[in-house]
């Protein structure tokens, strides 16, 4: 028997209990992973509510990445004691996640463990971090080099945020991070982010498509407005990595960032991410993330805890990374 915690739906209304359960009740896979931590993310968040559409089929459970221990596979890639880490693929939505002691699932959708990383941190990164990573290798990808001038990370105190300034911080970036909170002024510094751009100037909408060229580059993890506004402040040629729609999914601007300035707008999707580039950002992280700057912007949290911080989380109150201490809660 393990803990796992369990939502159930009755009148429309997501309830959540921490619940003994066996091997049996787990859905099929051809790995079984003893689950060490999880994360809480704005999508768990979603799903701890039953908000989003994320869920359509109860009791389910959450938890959209993990990091444990290989306890039996049917899988070629993978052997009892192998450690690993999910993210990704609709777990914790589609398919039941990590806030569970045992998960079984499809074995193409693990990656080993990197070199260097313990379960730990590898959740103190968690499916935030991993795109965050994402995001950075996306700019450089389409040439952006840290003798260009400042990038731009919104939601810049969030969880892609803080791990996205500390990436680019060690990798030599000059970094501007936008938020609407006056208390991360501090957090944000030790991230490494040198210039703090209060929330409000990307809030407005532009009253025109063009504003004055600010940015060599920017991961915006917020959408909406914010995402327009960057768009119309970006370098000639410079590239927006898009990962975040915390501020919506609409799109209020026009094709002249993209015409006039050659603006890249590159989507940034996290959960289909074919496995030679999930296996490339993980090993990015195990080299190119500092370590005690993620250790700074984690908290740490048990089962119990997570309905009120699935609360607190849409409510933007929650800093940094959570980690989920499943073995033991």
């Amino acid at each position: 028997m393990f803990k796992s915690l369990l939502l159930s739906q009755s009148n429309d209304k997501v309830s959540a209990q921490i619940t003994e359960m066996d091997e049996s009740k787990l859905p099929e896979g051809d790995v079984l992973v003893k689950v060490d931590y999880s994360t809480l993310n704005y999508k768990d968040g979603l799903v701890l509510n039953g908000l989003g559409g994320l869920v359509r089929n109860y009791p389910h459970i959450g938890g959209i990445d993990f990091a444990g221990t290989v306890e039996s596979s049917d899988h070629k890639d993978f052997k009892p004691g192998d450690k690993v880490v999910l993210t990704g693929w609709r777990v914790g939505e589609a398919h039941w996640g990590g806030y569970s002691q045992k998960a079984r699932v499809n074995g193409d959708w693990l990656v080993p463990l990197p070199e260097g990383l313990t379960p730990r941190q590898a959740m103190a990164v968690g499916t935030a971090g991993f795109t965050a990573m994402l995001g950075v290798m996306a700019l450089e990808d389409h040439g952006l080099t840290p003798d260009q001038g400042e990038v731009l990370v919104t939601g810049a105190a969030g969880g892609v945020g803080s791990v996205a300034a500390a990436i680019l911080a060690k990798l030599g970036y000059s970094v501007a991070g936008s938020t609407g909170r006056a208390d991360t002024h501090d957090y944000l510094r030790d991230m490494g982010v040198t210039t703090i751009i209060d929330r409000s100037e990307l809030n407005e909408p532009s009253k025109r498509p063009l504003e004055k060229e600010r940015w060599a580059g920017c991961i915006d993890a917020v959408g909406g407005t914010t995402l327009a506004r960057a768009l119309a402040q970006m370098q000639y040629g410079a590239s927006v990595a898009a990962i975040g729609l915390a501020g919506g999914n609409k799109l209020d601007t026009t094709v002249i960032p993209f015409l006039l300035r050659g603006v890249n707008l590159l989507g940034i999707d996290s959960v289909m991410c074919p496995t030679a580039k999930r296996l490339r950002a993980w090993q990015r992280i195990a080299t190119d993330l500092p370590m005690e700057k993620l250790e700074n912007m984690t908290s740490e949290a048990k089962l119990q805890d997570l309905p009120q911080l699935g609360k607190d989380i849409l409510a933007g109150n929650v800093r940094g990374r959570v980690v989920v201490d499943i073995a033991g809660s």
